[in-house]
């Protein structure tokens, strides 16, 4: 469904963004995958195998998190963003060939999974700023076998409105896309095949002690992707006037005079059923599906 785009996003900006090669990884998505990990213990079974989308952006620290929980799983990595993330990626996860673990540990590939291979996906911070995250879950959904499950996290539209807010009193374009509610998500998840999603959420306030500190941190978590953004060179003066903007706006005596910002974190899991088919007059069945019917039938 390429209609199932994030609210106001411009897909070739996203694109480009998610090309763009990491150094490291944010320190809010190193922190969100911690979370994330925690609400692991939810799940009654430890997966086999299991694949991390896209760990540079999404977490490096966080990805080691989850392969000491699942340390007897095997584990598919997979980095999409470019072939510089790809070589970077590989040298901060991969094991030298001279390492016991390389040899004697459970198995670690990289690329892209088999359909229908993994028992559990990660993705930690990225559908907020999918070109098409539709295609993505989509994506998801066929890396999965059945029964395994989908574990992600994302932005929420609260997130960073106090900045929004200052955009909109000084009458500048828009800092940035609206985020998708995790109720739409959770929709998604159904029409890509998903079953059983559950959806919550939980905002969180970072504080600053400088505008300059603050816009720096944003930086490293994403671009404006409004197809409405400000499309040319912002005039002289115009950093100063945003930074004293923050600052008049956003510290308080509540935060110890620290400017503070909201971010809005969307947690989701969800589950891969058994294919079904739908009863009409004509149905086709994928070979694929069926050998998976009857298997699980003669179960």
């Amino acid at each position: 469904m390429s209609e199932q785009l994030p609210p106001t996003i411009d897909p070739t900006a996203a694109q480009r963004w998610h090309a763009r090669a990491a150094d490291a990884s944010p320190w809010l998505h190193e922190e969100i995958a911690r979370r994330m990990q925690e609400r692991l213990q939810w799940m009654r079974e430890k997966p086999a195998n299991w694949c991390d989308w896209d760990p540079l952006r999404g977490g490096i620290e966080g990805h080691a998190l989850v392969q000491q929980q699942f340390a007897q799983a095997a584990c598919q990595i997979n980095e999409t963003s470019s072939a510089q993330g790809r070589e970077r990626v590989q040298e901060l996860l991969g094991k030298p060939w001279w390492t016991l673990g390389r040899w004697s540990g459970p198995a670690q590939r990289f690329g892209i999974p088999e359909d229908a291979s993994v028992q559990m996906l990660w993705s930690n911070m990225a559908l907020h700023s999918a070109a098409n995250p539709q295609a993505l879950i989509e994506q998801w959904h066929r890396s999965l076998a059945v029964g395994g499950y989908v574990m992600f996290s994302c932005l929420g539209p609260d997130t960073v409105r106090e900045i929004h807010a200052v955009y909109a009193e000084q009458g500048w374009p828009v800092p940035g896309h609206s985020m998708t509610d995790m109720h739409d998500w959770g929709d998604m998840l159904v029409h890509a095949g998903f079953a059983e999603p559950v959806m919550d959420m939980e905002r969180i306030t970072l504080t600053f002690a400088s505008a300059a500190r603050l816009l720096e941190e944003l930086r490293g978590l994403g671009r404006n992707l409004h197809p409405q953004r400000f499309g040319a060179l912002r005039g002289r003066g115009f950093k100063a006037r945003l930074e004293q903007a923050l600052a008049a706006r956003l510290a308080g005596p509540e935060q110890g005079g620290q400017l503070a910002i909201t971010f809005e974190i969307i947690y989701g899991h969800a589950f891969k059923p058994q294919p079904r088919v739908k009863v009409e007059a004509q149905s086709a069945v994928t070979l694929d599906d069926m050998r998976t019917m009857l298997r699980k039938g003669r179960q």
